[in-house]
């Protein structure tokens, strides 16, 4: 019985020795006065390597095409899952980004119509009325812009856009939207900065970073890569969109807009008030 008892206080002493050790051993290291413990590795070696890393650090998507990190929400807000009226406006991009859209909008119970103005700028279309016409005739309760990809290059883009891309959002007013930044092929001269600034936060989804397989043209994604793109987006929408709508992924690969109208470079629609 003795011998027992001498046994268990041995044991105590050891067992105790062992969880202080182990859990001093957890920090990387200790100050104690001037001198300075360095962790051991034991904790690690026993229950596997600490999750420190900040998420906001890792990728927000991890099989997408995105190589950036696209900031969240502290607190996302909830996802808005009444049926939409979708109106997506822009330039020759809608070619990629509206078949897939418009999968998800049927898929989701939205309706969806789409603008696309070849050649057009956020210029082009802050120099006309005709955004807000649609929005007149189509009540949209969503809009979505896809502009910038013809302003890469643009010199002194703020002075020379920046009334323009304001003039766009001034038609959208109250309703929720989100502006599609360009998917960059080249370094640009600032739209991508300007458009992050003049949007509300949440309603701007950065392309620069991301990798795309080009079109001949090199500057189109093809229609599978765009189709990503898209996916992409609608995988960012919950957790950092202002105005997050529901777009559960769907298997079709494409679909077709409710309506689709098509407008040349070369047509005239400038309103005098808004040069």
């Amino acid at each position: 019985m003795k011998r027992f008892r001498h046994y268990a206080g041995l044991w105590g002493i050891l067992t105790s020795s062992f969880i202080i050790f182990t859990a001093a051993s957890s920090f990387d290291s200790i100050s104690i006065g001037r001198h300075e413990l360095k962790s051991s590795g034991l904790s690690q070696a026993i229950f596997g390597k600490a999750q420190t890393e900040d998420v906001q650090s890792a990728p927000v998507f991890e099989n997408d095409t995105v190589s950036i990190i696209q900031s969240c929400n502290p607190e996302p807000v909830p996802v808005d899952t009444a049926a939409q009226t979708i109106l997506i406006i822009g330039d020759s991009m809608l070619e990629g980004l509206v078949p897939r859209l418009a999968a998800y909008s049927d898929h989701n119970g939205h309706k969806l119509y789409a603008a696309m103005w070849y050649s057009s700028t956020s210029a082009v279309w802050g120099r006309s009325r005709k955004l807000q016409r649609y929005i007149e005739r189509l009540h949209p309760t969503f809009i979505i812009v896809s502009l910038g990809a013809n302003e890469l290059f643009v010199t002194d883009i703020r002075r020379k856009r920046e009334r323009y891309v304001r003039n766009i959002l001034d038609q959208i007013g109250e309703i929720p939207y989100l502006w599609i930044g360009p998917p960059n092929w080249k370094a640009d001269t600032g739209i991508n900065s300007l458009l992050r600034d003049a949007t509300a936060d949440g309603c701007f989804f950065l392309s620069d970073g991301m990798q795309f397989r080009r079109a001949k043209d090199g500057a189109h994604p093809t229609r599978e890569s765009a189709a990503e793109w898209v996916d992409s987006i609608m995988r960012w929408m919950p957790k950092s969109a202002a105005h997050p709508i529901l777009m559960h992924a769907h298997t079709e690969a494409k679909g077709r807009p409710a309506k689709l109208w098509v407008h040349q470079p070369d047509e005239k629609d400038i309103d005098p008030d808004l040069k």
